[in-house]
C-alpha cells in the first residue's frame, strides 16, 4: 500500500505561518522528518490559495523538493497553483484532486503534464449518499478522462471519508462498498482515501484507534493508497504487513464473527470495539473503548 503524508497543510499552526512567510525551515524539517516514517508520497496542502497561489505553490515544491526526492502530492483548488506546482515538480506528480465542477480545467492538467490524479467522489450536487452514486461519478469521472487519453492506471479515486462517528455513520459502509466495486466499474482504477477525515471531532488520543481500524477495514477491499498522518507508527506498520494477525481479527469481525472478549489481549479488544463502533454496531461515545 501506498502512503501519502498528510502533514505539509496551511491548517497546521506551524506550517500555515511558515507558508505565508515563505520560511524554509520548518516545511522542510517537516518534509524530511516525514520522509523517514517511510511514507511514499507527501501531499502539499495550500488550500484555495487565491491570492498568489502560483508563486506559493512553486516556491513550497521547489523548497519541499531540495530535501527530498519523494514524489508530492499537489493539493490546492486553484488550478493556476496547481498548474504552477506541475512545472516545478520533479518527476511524476499526483493532483490531490479532481472532482466533477472542475474537471474541465483540470484534466488537461494531467496530461499535459504526466500526472497522477485523485478523482474526488464529490458530485454536482453534493455529497454522494450511498455506494452506487459514487460509482457514478466515478464512470463520470474516468470516461471523461479516458477521452482525454488519460489511462485508469493514472486514476486514484477517493470515495470522501467523513467524520462518520460524531456526523453521519451512514457513509461509513458507502466508503467500504464503494471500495469492492471499483475493479468492476472501472478496472484498472487505484483507489486512496484522506483516512484521518474518519476521526475528525473526536479526543486527540483516540483518534489513532479510528484512522488504524478503518484503514485495516478498507484493506479487506484492496485499498490501493491512503492519505495519513506521517507520524502514527503503529498505523504505518499496518500498512506496511507488519500486523497480519490484528488485521485478520478485523476482518473477521466486518464478517460477523463475535469473539469473546475475554480471550482477546487489550490491544485486540479495543480494536474489536472499534469496528463495531464504525460499522454501527454500538453507539459511539468518547468513552467507547472502556464499555
Amino acid at each position: 500500500m501506498l502512503l501519502i503524508g498528510e502533514n505539509i497543510n496551511i491548517m497546521s499552526n506551524i506550517i500555515g505561518p511558515a507558508l505565508r512567510e515563505r520560511n524554509p525551515k520548518p516545511i522542510q524539517e517537516l518534509a524530511e522528518a516525514e520522509a523517514e516514517t517511510g511514507v511514499d508520497y507527501l501531499d502539499l496542502n495550500i488550500g484555495p490559495a487565491r491570492r498568489a497561489g502560483d508563486e506559493l505553490m512553486e516556491w513550497v515544491v521547489k523548497t519541499v523538493q531540495e530535501v527530498t526526492n519523494l514524489p508530492l502530492s499537489l493539493d490546492t483548488t486553484n488550478p493556476v497553483a496547481m498548474e504552477a506546482g506541475l512545472k516545478m515538480h520533479k518527476g511524476r506528480a499526483l493532483i490531490n484532486s479532481i472532482s466533477l465542477t472542475r474537471m474541465e480545467e483540470e484534466l488537461p492538467l494531467v496530461e499535459k503534464y504526466d500526472a497522477d490524479m485523485i478523482g474526488l467522489l464529490w458530485g454536482r450536487e453534493g455529497m454522494p449518499r450511498d455506494a452506487a452514486e459514487r460509482g457514478i461519478i466515478a464512470v463520470e469521472l474516468a470516461y471523461s478522462a479516458n477521452e482525454m487519453g488519460i489511462p485508469n492506471e493514472n486514476i486514484w479515486f477517493d470515495p470522501i471519508v467523513t467524520p462518520a462517528v460524531n456526523v453521519d455513520t451512514n457513509q461509513v459502509i458507502p466508503c467500504l462498498e464503494f471500495m469492492s466495486m471499483l475493479q468492476d466499474i472501472a478496472p484498472g482504477c487505484k483507489s486512496t482515501a484522506g483516512l484521518s477525515n474518519i476521526s475528525n471531532g473526536t479526543p486527540t488520543h483516540l483518534r489513532p484507534y479510528l484512522n488504524q481500524t478503518y484503514l485495516m477495514m478498507l484493506m479487506k477491499y484492496g485499498i490501493h493508497s491512503a492519505i495519513v498522518d506521517a507520524f502514527d507508527s503503529e498505523l504505518i506498520k499496518i500498512a506496511k504487513g507488519e500486523k497480519p494477525e490484528l488485521v485478520a481479527l478485523v476482518h473477521r469481525v466486518m464478517d460477523g464473527e463475535k469473539p469473546d472478549l475475554s480471550s482477546l489481549s487489550e490491544e485486540e479488544v479495543k480494536y474489536v470495539k472499534t469496528v463495531r463502533v464504525l460499522t454501527g454496531e454500538s453507539l459511539y461515545s468518547h468513552s467507547w473503548l472502556e464499555l
